[in-house]
């Protein structure tokens, strides 16, 4: 990995932290930790005592490696969310390691709590999102190189695709610990229960026996 591309990761992060979509923290440390008997709960997780704090903590090694990329959309995201990176709690930050085989996608999706500045490292992406209605769903779309930064808003659809002939990948800061995923084809058609056919016949404007097909598929989640 080039230093080059590191050094605008690191600025993406820097700058996600900066305008953090979550609370403020009132303390300097609150490691998330699976245990009720904590006396702290903040954000959504009880709160190791600092004292037993250590730099295990804040370290991630998840990005090490690449993902397996050998799925029905030939990608993989790797999350780094206080879920999986405990001392990211009520920091208000979190990242994402994105790999793509040659034609690989990171499918229509939205982030509800956090925007995201994705760096890509490797490879050509075409990226884009999707205003709200008020903006007339308007798309703002890019092809990427080796090097681009490129800024999704909180809330909004957007997507990534590898237009190369080699695997590509890219980082992502998002402005939250806990950004979570909406993946649209997957809670629209794979939503359990599934959302009334009468419902989603109307709404995409398609026959019963489309929606009934599309709901049969199996909806892969590549987070």
């Amino acid at each position: 990995m080039k230093s080059f591309p590191v050094s605008l990761l690191i600025l993406a992060l820097a700058t996600a932290t900066a305008f953090a979509y979550d609370p403020s923290p009132l303390q300097d440390i609150c490691v998330a930790i699976n245990d009720p008997k904590s006396a702290v709960f903040v954000n959504g997780e009880f709160c190791k005592d600092p004292k037993q704090a250590n730099a295990d903590d804040f370290t991630f090694m998840g990005f090490r490696k690449p993902g397996n990329t050998a799925n029905p959309l030939g990608s993989k995201v790797t999350p780094a969310t206080v879920n999986e990176f405990p001392g990211l709690n009520t920091l208000g930050i979190s990242a994402a390691r994105i790999d793509f085989a040659p034609g690989g996608l990171n499918p229509p999706h939205t982030h509800p709590r956090g925007t995201e500045v994705l760096v890509v490292i490797e490879g050509t992406l075409l990226v884009g999102f999707v205003t709200s209605n008020q903006l007339n769903n308007t798309l703002f779309t890019k092809v990427l190189y080796k090097g681009d930064v490129f800024v999704f808003p909180i809330g909004l659809i957007h997507f990534q695709l590898n237009t190369g002939k080699t695997p590509a990948l890219a980082f992502a800061g998002l402005s939250s610990q806990n950004p979570g995923v909406i993946t649209i084809a997957n809670s629209v058609f794979g939503a359990k229960p599934p959302i009334s056919a009468d419902v989603l016949t109307k709404a995409f404007q398609v026959d019963k026996k489309t929606v009934d097909y599309l709901q049969a598929q199996f909806w892969y989640d590549n987070n």
